[in-house]
Parts: C-alpha cells; sequence; structure tokens
C-alpha cells in the first residue's frame, strides 16, 4: 500500500541520514573581485575587508572544483579577529554561461531557509545577517535544481552583493555532490540518530514533516505558491492607490478636553471658522468641502494675501511680510501693505493663475533692477526691504545642483515618473537606517542620476547630504523659510560631489565640442554657459593660467587625468584629448564654485 511504502522510504531515509554524512569540499579560488573591499588571500580562504564601515560592495569569486559532480553549494564567512559582520543582498551564480538555479537549504548548522531565500530574491532590501564569532563560523547552503556534472575540474563563478559591511571576515566557497535529500539542519540529524522506540510524538512528526517537505510534489506546489505570490505582488505594485476619505453620515459629537484629558469632555463644540476671519457661508456643508471653498472665497482676506507673499519670496528673496510662516500677531508686519492687497486681489481676479502671477512678478520693473548695492543703499537699506535694488540672495539647494547639470547638458527634463536615486556617499544611509526594511540605498542608473532635484528620494532621517550643506531642510516639519548660510563645506561639496565633478567633466566637453579651436574662445563659451554674460579680460586671463597649470600637471601625470575623468557613471566622448579634457574639468569646477555661478542675481 502507498502509506507502507512510504513508511519503508522514511525509515530508508532515516538511515541514511546517519550513514551518509554530507562532506563538503573547498573549492579553490582561481579569481577573486571586490571592488572597493581590501581582498587578501589566506589558503583556501579569501580575507575580504569593507572599505568603510556600512560599505556595499560586491564580492566576484571564481572557484575551481575537482569533484565531477556538483548538487549543493557553500559559502561561509569566519571571524578574522576583528568582528567583522555584513548582509548578503543578493547571491548569483553561473557554471560557464548558464546561470544555476538555486533553492535555499539547511544543512548542518547553516543558516535557515527563510534566511537565505532573502538573498535570492533579486530585493535589495531583503537580505541574510552574516555575522561571524570567534568560535562560530556562518554559512549559507545552496541547493541545485540540477546538478552539474563534467569529467574534468568544474568551474563556478560567484557574484554576491553585500551591504552594510563591516571590518574583515574569511570567506570560503565548497561543494558537495552528496544527495540533497540529505541536507538537513542540525535539529533533523540529532532527531534521526535516536533509536525508533525512544522518539516522542512531536519528534516523530518534525522528521515526517521535514521528508515530506523535499517530496517532489511538496516542492512543486510550493514553487506555485512563491510565483503565485510574486504575481500577486506585481499585481499590487502596479494598481496605484490613494488615500481616500468620506464624511461620516453622522459627524460625531467632539467636546473640548479639560486639561487635555481625554476623559474629562467638557463643552460640546461644533465645526466652524476663526471668528475674526468672515463666517463659512450658511449655504456651506460644515465639512472639509466647506472649508476648501472657504478658503478660496473671495471675501476671505488671508489664503491669497499667503500665496502671493510667498509667491514673492521665492522671485525676490523675502516676502513683503517676512514672516511668511506667520502671519499673526507674533508675525511681522508687511513692508508694502498695499502692493499685499493688490497683489492678493489681482491674483483672486486671475481666476487663481499662479503662471500670470509668476509672470507679473519677473516682468515688473522692481524685479528687473540692477541688484548691484552702493554703500549709500547698504547703510540706508541693508536686507533691500524699500526693494530700491534687484533681488540677489544664495540659490537653494534644489537650483544650485540643477543649474550645474542644466550647463553641462546632463539635465534630465522629463516631467514626472518615480523618485530617483542620484549619488550619495557610500555607507551612510545604511548606517542610520540600519535595521529597517529599506536598509539599503541603492544608487540609481542612467537618467536616474540626472533628473532634476525635485524627484530626489527623501528620507527624512537621512537627507541627501549635498542639499543639506546648502540648507535644504530635513522635512520633519513644514519650513516655509530657508535659512541661508555660507560655509566652507559647500565650496568642498562643489569641488567634490560626483555630481558636481561630473557636470564639470561634461560642461568641459561642451567648451572643447562647441567652443571653437582655441583655449579662450572654449574658456569663454563655458563661462557663458554657466554664467550667461561674458568673462572680463582679468577674468579670462585668470581661467587661462589656471587651465595651463591643470594642462601641465595632467600632461606629467596620466594617472591623475584618468581618476579625474572616471568619476561618475555617464561617458564622455572617447574621442578628446584626456589631458586637455581633465584640465578644462578642472577648469569648469572652478566656474562652477564661483559665487556668481550660486547666487541669483
Amino acid at each position: 500500500s502507498a502509506s507502507s511504502e512510504l513508511a519503508v522510504d522514511h525509515t530508508m531515509w532515516t538511515q541514511r541520514l546517519i550513514e551518509e554524512p554530507v562532506k563538503w569540499t573547498t573549492g579553490e579560488l582561481t579569481k577573486v573581485e571586490t571592488g572597493q573591499a581590501k581582498s587578501e588571500g589566506k589558503g583556501d580562504a579569501v580575507q575580504i575587508e569593507s572599505p568603510t564601515p556600512g560599505a556595499s560592495f560586491t564580492v566576484t569569486c571564481e572557484v575551481r572544483v575537482l569533484a565531477g559532480r556538483v548538487t549543493a553549494l557553500k559559502i561561509e564567512c569566519a571571524d578574522a579577529g576583528q568582528s567583522g559582520s555584513a548582509r548578503w543582498l543578493d547571491v548569483h551564480v553561473t557554471s560557464g554561461q548558464q546561470a544555476l538555479k538555486l533553492r535555499a537549504v539547511e544543512s548542518a548548522d547553516s543558516l535557515a531557509a527563510a534566511e537565505i531565500t532573502k538573498t535570492l530574491d533579486g530585493a535589495k532590501q531583503t537580505f541574510a545577517n552574516v555575522s561571524p564569532s570567534e568560535s562560530k563560523p556562518v554559512a549559507g547552503v545552496f541547493e541545485l535544481a540540477e546538478p552539474v556534472t563534467s569529467n574534468g575540474p568544474i568551474d563556478l563563478r560567484f557574484v554576491i552583493d553585500v551591504g552594510y559591511g563591516s571590518g574583515p571576515m574569511l570567506w570560503r566557497i565548497a561543494t558537495t555532490g552528496t544527495a540533497v535529500d540529505l541536507l538537513a539542519p542540525t535539529a533533523i540529524l540529532a532527531i534521526a540518530k535516536k533509536a525508533p522506540a525512544m522518539l516522542t510524538s512531536p519528534e516523530k512528526k518534525r522528521l515526517a514533516d521535514y521528508r515530506a517537505q523535499q517530496s517532489p510534489a511538496w516542492r512543486a506546489i510550493n514553487d506555485r505558491i512563491t510565483v503565485l505570490t510574486q504575481e500577486k505582488d506585481a499585481l499590487d505594485r502596479a494598481v496605484q492607490t490613494t488615500l481616500v476619505m468620506e464624511e461620516q453620515p453622522q459627524p460625531r459629537k467632539t467636546f473640548v478636553l479639560m486639561r487635555g484629558a481625554y476623559d474629562k469632555p467638557g463643552d460640546e463644540v461644533t465645526a466652524a471658522t476663526p471668528a475674526i476671519l468672515p463666517a463659512l457661508g450658511a449655504d456651506q456643508p460644515r465639512n472639509r468641502l466647506g472649508l476648501a471653498r472657504w478658503l478660496v472665497d473671495p471675501g476671505n482676506p488671508l489664503p491669497a494675501r499667503v500665496i502671493v507673499n510667498r509667491f514673492w519670496q521665492s522671485i525676490f528673496g523675502t516676502g513683503l511680510v517676512k514672516t511668511s510662516e506667520d502671519f499673526g500677531a507674533q508675525g511681522e508686519a508687511p513692508s508694502h501693505p498695499e502692493l499685499l492687497d493688490w497683489l492678493a486681489s489681482e491674483f483672486v481676479r486671475s481666476g487663481w493663475d499662479v503662471k500670470a502671477m509668476m509672470k507679473l512678478l519677473v516682468t515688473s520693473a522692481t524685479y528687473r533692477q540692477s541688484s548691484r548695492l552702493t554703500t549709500v543703499l547698504h547703510e540706508r537699506d541693508p536686507e533691500n526691504r524699500l526693494l530700491a535694488r534687484g533681488p540677489r540672495f544664495r540659490l537653494p539647494a534644489e537650483f544650485v545642483r540643477d543649474q550645474a547639470l542644466a550647463s553641462s547638458g546632463l539635465l534630465v527634463e522629463s516631467i514626472g515618473g518615480p523618485s530617483v536615486k542620484p549619488y550619495h556617499p557610500p555607507g551612510l544611509y545604511e548606517q542610520v537606517v540600519a535595521g529597517s526594511s529599506a536598509g539599503t540605498y541603492v544608487q540609481g542608473k542612467g537618467d536616474d542620476l540626472h533628473r532634476r532635484s525635485l524627484y530626489t528620494y527623501w528620507k527624512r532621517s537621512v537627507p541627501n547630504p549635498a542639499m543639506l550643506l546648502f540648507d535644504a531642510p530635513f522635512r520633519e516639519a513644514c519650513t516655509l523659510r530657508r535659512p541661508r548660510t555660507n560655509t566652507p563645506l559647500q565650496a568642498l561639496n562643489l569641488m567634490n560631489d560626483p555630481t558636481y565633478v561630473e557636470a564639470s567633466r561634461f560642461l568641459a566637453q561642451r567648451m572643447m565640442r562647441e567652443g571653437g579651436a582655441d583655449v579662450d574662445a572654449r574658456l569663454t563659451h563655458g563661462f557663458r554657459l554657466l554664467l550667461a554674460r561674458q568673462p572680463k579680460p582679468a577674468e579670462l586671463a585668470v581661467l587661462r593660467a589656471a587651465y595651463e597649470r591643470a594642462h601641465a600637471d595632467f600632461a606629467n601625470d596620466r594617472d591623475a587625468a584618468k581618476a579625474l575623468l572616471s568619476v561618475g557613471e555617464a561617458t564622455t566622448d572617447v574621442k578628446l584629448d584626456s589631458t586637455e579634457l581633465a584640465a578644462f574639468t578642472a577648469v569648469a569646477s572652478t566656474m562652477l564654485n564661483l559665487d556668481e555661478a550660486v547666487t541669483k542675481q
């Protein structure tokens, strides 16, 4: 009968677990590449050390196996004496040109299969934690869907994406040709070694369940469930969702809470608008729709004034009401109250047309004044509240980045779409968000690196550090008025951040391609692209001298030129002379660092 056959199979399998222990053979590491991480051969292992705490890198190993059959693989990390740790993000293995299909399993004291499965799902947000101790290495075991066989040595290539690396670890890779049904965790092996008469009912069930999970039928069903779950998740992600609120048929009663205590209600209150402002119309519902209509009612004096004041602040640097975040009793009175009134009424009259209002502001005689500051004006009106000159202030963080990308020709002007992840200091994100579901910053590729700053992915606990240097807020609270600072770190960022170094390289390429044949013409073209004016003779002389110094330095040190031109993922024209391109890149970097380049005036 079927039950008796299962019993015989179970008995034979249990006996094989005892008599045929799994034998692992450490492979010969023929080639190891670790990117920025340090690596050093240590006998049959390689010691790999993270370049910085929390860094991400990729380990690529080529392993030669002398055995003619491989059914499972084991990646092992051992302590190297300094408490190293890491996260395995993704694991891929190929034999020749064929990608091997892997299944996570547990063998002896290896990591649990559920943990190792996270390295096979292709998602950077899931990972297996690897923290070996002095006495116990950490191993992950992978069963091959189809054994690899050969009459000679077998060459395997491992690509392991590592995140949040810290300290050194000894890496080994081993293989086995043992039948995969003998790969079992220590707990199962311990139960199998007991005499049948000594087994408890829970142990018998656990042993039988484990054996059943290895059957082809069970695995086929489990694989199908996995595929269907992934398809369902993909469909869920494809459907656009939004939060929807609906008014209750009968609004709940609301009370003043005495001293804020939820269990001590006071007088009952109903929805209404502030008494100092126009009342909500009797024909309007007392809900969110009624509030929205009240906000844009022409008889409401506040919203239009608040909005046009923010437009004025964005154009002139300071609002007509300086405290744009506070129009109340604690705020500052408007410098030109009649002008604020007129702009507000004009905004309402135009149908709340934002483009028309912005056009009105930038075509005004007030805006088109020179921003030159004379001694007399500085003494009488240092903050330009009387508007006797044009606006002059440091550009916001997003504008600084977008201007560099635009002048270099790298800016991607497409509108809409999901957030993107441009260049980010390696390891910083991982250090702050360790332990969260999105614990790894996966840098974008291609156009994602050069989208407008509006689309930059933002996490409040780890905002873009380059933008923070230029006073972008953390966004933990609403910020209507940003401070403006001037620090050496800003200049350091403009000279070293990959975004600006890459932009300098492409600005240099435009200078060489579009600027003409001689150095002065090229420097003038780059100057105009960035500052929208011709350089003065003295300015051009300084730039020419800087170019000649850089050209001489790079001509004597081609490696330095190559290193400078390798910053950033976008590639420049390989036909351009590398020494000239590096020299123009150095000058372009100087131009991007000019006060005039980051200042609206």
